[in-house]
């Protein structure tokens, strides 16, 4: 009994030592996400200290000011840069406190956007550069790493971009990601994520809509197979599967009626002239005789090889590179943008190695902007509808006392001849 007492007690100094263990192992896994760089403009005009505007363009550069917009949930914590004339360029740029370097480590860029102005074509993404942008010149040219963002141009162009660039090309992804159903007035949220195992995703309001291999959807790398240039497909190859069937005759009753005859019900009008409108023709109709060319019915194709493939062979020109996902030195984040009708704010940026802290970011910012703004608008709309409706009353009332006038007056002005007859009534009257 004292033995197995014994075995029991080691058991359980055992667990708890494993037990102890785990949770030491999991404090020592679970780190503090590092935070590269925060923007939420929440100390007014000083963020100017931050940013630099460009003056590239010149006249045709366009200024940003600081507000909430015209609806929002806070209006202090909602405030952000807004693009503010039509028809501009807009640049602007702000350093990273010290460069990153991502090898081995995940990449997180994210931000909001808010087309208040219901954007009809301009840029809304937002760019990593590197250390040595030159801020005050800062262009669409400008070299950089990713872009990342909305942009929308009329009905066709209504997408996310996500590009990269590698060995001095910008890769675009081989297929849109598409924007139909965020493309309205109100703040959106994007969200990109990039690993060291090569993969990425892409997330609109906190929600994933794509992701996937950097390899398999950016034109990073060559292929790694290619076609045999000395494969060729041989000349007795068919690729019929169906054949006329040779035994098969027309049958002696199908007759090849046209397809059209004139209409024998049409008739020449009356008032035709030959020699002013030329020669008259019937109308054509379709000739329910008609059956069409005959063609012999098909069989199967006893030589059929189906369809051939060329064949592939390694691409010795592919290099495999473990390293798509790393840059070496971002320096700086900013916008560099395009549009024709102004209104866009942007606001929380952040740039970070966890995905986890950038959900939670979200939450704290994202979520409560985008309920508040659009109660307020309901509001505002609300308003607004009333206002209308108040003016719409307003002018039928209007129109009707005019309407009244109008029928008074006409009561009030008598015909020629019946000013006369009262005329003659009051003469007649003052003889008796």
């Amino acid at each position: 009994m004292i033995r197995l007492l014994g075995i029991v007690l080691v058991l359980t100094t055992v667990s708890l030592n494993l037990a102890e263990d785990a949770v030491e192992t999991e404090t020592a896994e679970k780190k503090e996400p590092t935070i590269y760089f925060k923007e939420q403009f929440l100390d007014g005009n000083d963020y100017e200290k931050r940013w630099v505007k460009s003056t590239k363009k010149g006249s045709e550069q366009g200024v940003f000011k600081l507000t909430a917009g015209k609806f929002y949930n806070d209006a202090e914590l909602d405030k952000g840069i807004q693009t503010s004339e039509d028809a501009r360029f807009y640049a602007i740029s702000s350093m990273l406190e010290t460069p990153i370097d991502n090898e081995g480590k995940t990449l997180v860029l994210q931000f909001q956007a808010k087309h208040e102005q219901k954007i009809d074509c301009g840029g809304g993404y937002i760019k990593l550069y590197p250390s040595s942008l030159n801020q005050p010149t800062l262009e669409g040219d400008s070299p950089y790493h990713i872009m990342f963002g909305p942009d929308i141009c009329g009905y066709s162009t209504k997408k996310v971009h996500v590009i990269f660039t590698y060995k001095g090309k910008n890769l675009l992804r081989k297929n849109d990601i598409s924007l139909s159903g965020k493309d309205d007035e109100f703040t959106h949220l994007y969200t990109l994520i990039v690993k060291p195992d090569n993969t990425y995703q892409v997330k609109i309001d906190n929600k994933k809509v794509e992701s996937g291999s950097l390899e398999e959807d950016f034109d990073f790398l060559q292929p790694k197979k290619i076609k045999d240039p000395a494969a060729k497909k041989p000349d007795d190859w068919d690729e019929r599967e169906f054949i006329a069937d040779a035994e098969d005759e027309k049958p002696e009753d199908w007759d090849e009626e046209p397809q059209y005859i004139p209409d024998p019900e049409a008739k020449k009008p009356e008032d035709w002239d030959d020699d002013m409108d030329g020669d008259w023709e019937p109308a054509q109709i379709e000739n329910p005789d008609y059956k069409g060319e005959w063609k012999a019915k098909e069989v199967k194709n006893p030589d059929y090889k189906g369809i051939w493939v060329h064949p592939e062979i390694d691409n010795p020109d592919y290099a495999e590179d473990k390293e798509l996902y790393r840059y070496s030195d971002i320096g700086a984040i900013g916008f560099d943008l395009w549009q024709v009708k102004s209104g866009t704010i942007f606001d929380n940026i952040l740039v970070s190695d966890d995905p986890a802290y950038a959900n939670e970011f979200a939450k704290e910012t994202f979520v409560p902007t985008r309920d508040g703004e659009k109660k307020m608008k309901e509001s505002q709309d609300l308003e607004e509808s009333k206002r209308l409706e108040a003016e719409e009353e307003a002018r039928k009332a209007k129109e009707g006392e005019d309407e009244k006038e109008e029928d008074d007056e006409e009561e009030l002005d008598l015909p020629d001849d019946m000013d006369e007859t009262l005329d003659d009534h009051e003469h007649d009257h003052t003889e008796l």
